[in-house]
């Protein structure tokens, strides 16, 4: 099991700087948002690969994978009747496969929850029937990549179209590929779902379905900044040899990004070690 850091918690340092900095506190890696390399990130030259790629390898750290996929560019949508602006989506998911490959990533985490709701009084079937086909192609790009894609469960206040683990599970199936997974967000999980997290866990990873997993508060800060209490969390993962990464997620920094990635290693390493 490895610990990353999502990378936009430190995104005011420029990328070899958030290396250094993320492996000095004890991370195994960074889990980078695509919009922080780059407006189209998609379309990063090669060079400019090899430049980040260098940047972890001197640092001593990993880029185990790409989250938060379609900040940048803007107007992108899973399930638009514009076939044209839904082939234009999957060509950068497809590109994003690539880059997360040419990175030495395993794992890209779909959320983006504007860009594949289902607007409210539409007939779902047809929506449904366009996303399920979006994301066939990303599964494709990702089998052929050797990566894992991976369907992000979040809240109804996000979006409408999976909100749940089993309604992840249910696309996974859909889509019908290896390369295809769900993950469990803590942040997400805990009030959407019938049973706490631990309990999630020993349920669905034993089905293989399960490819990432993300801690954070339900209050959006840093696990151990809130109520939560993560070591129930963390011994479900050691109960079910989960061999994955964790990725440190949150969206509120206090004070500051760096001092929030420092707080959220150090407590999560001494849950990992009581």
């Amino acid at each position: 099991m490895r610990i990353a850091l999502c990378n936009e918690v430190i995104r005011e340092m420029d990328f070899a700087a958030q290396c250094e900095f993320a492996a000095g506190l004890g991370y195994d890696g960074l889990e980078i948002a695509p919009f922080t390399l780059d407006e189209n990130p998609h379309l990063l030259p090669a060079n400019r690969r090899a430049e980040i790629r260098r940047a972890a390898e001197d640092a001593g750290i990993a880029i185990t994978g790409l989250h938060w996929l379609l900040i940048t560019p803007e107007g992108l949508s899973l399930n638009s009747p514009d076939d044209a602006l839904r082939a234009r989506t999957k060509d950068v998911m497809e590109r994003l496969v690539g880059l997360c490959a040419d990175l030495g990533g395993s794992v890209l985490v779909h959320g983006s929850p504007k860009q594949r709701t289902i607007p409210d009084g539409e007939d779902a079937g047809p929506w449904l029937e366009r996303t399920f086909d979006t994301l066939g192609a990303a599964a494709r790009a990702a089998e052929s990549a050797g990566v894992t894609y991976c369907i992000e469960p979040l809240s109804s206040t996000e979006t409408n179209f999976v909100t749940t683990i089993a309604e992840a599970v249910a696309v996974v199936d859909e889509i019908g590929s290896p390369a295809f997974r769900t993950m469990i967000d803590n942040k997400a999980a805990t009030p959407m779902e019938d049973m706490p997290v631990p309990d999630l866990i020993d349920t669905w990873l034993p089905t293989g379905k399960i490819g990432h997993i993300h801690l954070n508060d339900t209050n959006l800060r840093a696990p151990g900044q809130g109520e939560d209490r993560f070591r129930p969390i963390m011994k479900a993962l050691k109960r079910q040899k989960y061999e994955g990464v964790v990725g440190i997620e949150p969206f509120i920094y206090d004070p500051d990004g760096p001092a929030t990635a420092a707080f959220a290693i150090g407590y999560v390493r001494g849950v990992m070690e009581d």
